[in-house]
């Protein structure tokens, strides 16, 4: 994370002090995507180099977090995958199984195909080149909230879920994911998760 995250304010710094040409742009084009996953959408290259150069800053100077990912094996939450953005913007975000929409044989056959789970371990680095903190206010995603059915005292409740913390709250942060062996990932949702073999005093 301290790697990339250097990588990123030395970019940013270079763009705020020199004049960026072409060529500059598109190796930072290339950089955004062979290393955070950034795709900008192809109407970028249409611009004007000023635009060009605000849009990509902008892209670089957000927070940045690294998940960890482990091979799905059946467990309940969310999981990585590409999301195209209204902007055009392809970003990677972590989707749980009330943000898909169950009436799209589409969408259902891409959640259903995913060969990764989040198990919810992250570094965040949540200062800009400055050293300034983050407003990790502006990087949330308001749209991503969910409505959920739950089950209180026998009755049948609507709840309203607002943007989870590391889905909808952390949309616009700058993503890259790791795959980590599945045997980091030894989840407590139950009691009976208790008897599971990692669990026991051997």
């Amino acid at each position: 994370a301290l790697q990339i995250q250097r990588e990123i304010f030395a970019i940013l710094r270079k763009m705020e002090d020199e004049e960026i040409g072409p060529r500059q742009i598109n190796e930072i084009k290339n950089y955004c995507s062979r290393r955070l996953n950034i795709i900008f959408p192809r109407s970028l290259s249409k611009q004007s180099l000023k635009s060009q150069r605000n849009i990509i800053f902008s892209s670089l100077d957000r927070p940045l977090r690294i998940c960890a990912i482990v091979r799905n094996e059946g467990e309940p939450g969310g999981a990585p995958f590409w999301v195209e953005e209204r902007d055009g913007n392809q970003t990677l975000q972590i989707v749980e199984s009330g943000h898909v929409d169950k009436s799209n044989s589409k969408q259902m056959t891409i959640w259903s195909t995913a060969k990764y789970f989040n198990p919810v371990d992250m570094v965040c680095c949540t200062k800009n080149y400055k050293g300034k903190k983050f407003d990790l206010d502006n990087y949330v995603n308001n749209d991503a909230y969910l409505i959920t059915i739950k089950n209180e005292k026998g009755r049948s409740l609507k709840a309203l879920e607002l943007p989870g913390l590391w889905n909808g709250a952390m949309a616009y942060w700058n993503t890259v994911f790791v795959e980590l062996p599945i045997i980091v990932f030894n989840p407590v949702k139950t009691v009976n998760d208790l008897l599971r073999p990692e669990h026991l005093i051997k």
